[in-house]
């Protein structure tokens, strides 16, 4: 396609259109705009892990597409998020008119957006011709040069013959927590993993930002997760384990118990400072397979929504209440504040005595564990807990459960600034 020429004056409110949008805020309207129209039109796209890769190629392509605008140039190289979001497709099992749908989807929904902008700028008809004809041939180019990228990357990722292995042990774990009759056995065999055992099941997943290159500059995330949930199964298992990537840096995974290994939520975890792991709760056959990554998926949800300083390793029975209560976040913080009243303040006085309060009631009420949990003197606590109630206007015992259950949702939620 020959270059478009364009006058001075679309070349300067095309400049400053392009330097309007790169800004933030109005940059991240664009993004949420154009990902909720592909997912609107795919919903298989839904998946979190899917959307969080979906949300990067956009946001990468965004300034490759913005930038070029400007520019009298030919190429539009893809970002190494879009390869990412290409092999996520591939490695979930979805075949490649998928993809090839995505971008089209998003060309339109870009379109859409620039035409609305350009009719609401009141333009010469001469400066909105050509405005929309860049447009158009920019993102032709855009989407030509992608399509015919991601397609390569699509294609060696689906050929190989790990990933093909990836994708039949995808289908059967899709069908399994979806609740389809399988064979036992027969699926077993498959996965190469026992289901008629006990499983502790987890999701792990890193920081975008601190997500690990190989030396050819691909993205080595899944090795990574890979890695620490074997040592995970060797030191807290019985050493089996089956895991399935859901994401570009995150990952679903079984470990097999034997009855008479300790309790992992006891146990020290392997785990490395850039990996965050959500778990669910030890249960046996499939049943347990299903139940345990529905409460670690719980549990990676409260971690995402969670005040920062929550440990590496976040077990769902420590997070139950909060999950619960949390689906609906001003209810949760009108129990919060109506239970702990003067208690729910930011400061550090109010915080203290929340901590107190908070292990009296995991105590039994028992200012002597307490006091071991807190590190203080048994008497400190029983003085705190006397002016809790001073600050409350009625004693502990009348309201204990539901104190616990506020009490529980602050130390996952905080309190409001």
């Amino acid at each position: 396609m020959a270059n478009i020429e364009t006058s001075p004056g679309t070349r300067q409110w095309i400049a400053d259109f392009v330097a309007e949008n790169l800004r933030t805020e109005n940059l991240e309207q664009v993004l949420s705009r154009l990902d909720t129209a592909i997912i609107t039109r795919i919903p298989e796209l839904r998946d979190r892990d899917v959307r969080r890769d979906l949300a990067a190629s956009t946001r990468a392509h965004a300034f490759e597409v913005l930038s070029g605008l400007t520019q009298d140039r030919f190429d539009y190289p893809v970002p190494e998020q879009a390869h990412a979001f290409a092999r996520t497709i591939a490695r979930r099992g979805h075949d490649i008119r998928l993809l090839l749908r995505v971008y089209h989807v998003g060309q339109e929904a870009l379109l859409d957006f620039m035409t609305e902008i350009v009719g609401q700028g009141q333009l010469p008809r001469e400066i909105e011709r050509d405005v929309l004809l860049r447009l158009f041939d920019r993102s032709t180019r855009w989407i030509s040069t992608s399509v015919e990228t991601l397609t390569e990357t699509y294609m060696q990722e689906r050929e190989s013959g790990l990933r093909a292995a990836l994708n039949q042990r995808a289908g059967i774990v899709r069908a399994l927590l979806d609740g389809g009759d399988l064979d036992i056995e027969h699926a077993s065999a498959r996965l190469g993993y026992q289901l008629a055992q006990r499983h502790l099941a987890l999701v792990l997943w890193t920081d975008t930002d601190t997500t690990p290159v190989r030396p050819d500059g691909a993205d080595d995330s899944t090795g990574l997760l890979d890695r620490v949930a074997a040592r995970c199964a060797s030191a807290l298992g019985n050493g089996s384990v089956l895991t399935i990537p859901s994401g570009a840096s995150a990952l679903w995974a079984w470990i097999g118990l034997d009855d008479d290994l300790p309790d992992p939520a006891q146990s020290v975890w392997p785990v490395e400072a850039t990996v965050r792991v959500a778990a669910g709760i030890p249960a046996s056959q499939v049943a347990g397979f299903r139940g345990g990554h529905r409460e670690a998926i719980a549990a990676r949800q409260v971690t995402e929504r969670a005040r920062p300083g929550l440990p590496a390793v976040v077990h769902y029975p420590d997070v139950e209440v909060a999950y619960l209560t949390g689906a609906d976040e001003t209810a949760m913080r009108a129990l919060i504040d109506r239970e702990l009243g003067t208690l729910a303040a930011p400061d550090a006085q109010s915080a203290r005595l929340r901590e107190t309060l908070h292990a009296y009631l995991r105590a039994r009420r028992s200012p002597d564990a307490a006091a071991k949990t807190l590190g203080v003197h048994k008497n400190t606590v029983r003085y705190r807990i006397q002016r809790i109630e001073e600050l409350l206007g009625h004693s502990i015992d009348q309201r204990g459960p539901r104190l616990e259950i506020a009490l529980d949702c602050v130390a996952v939620y905080g309190v409001r600034a």
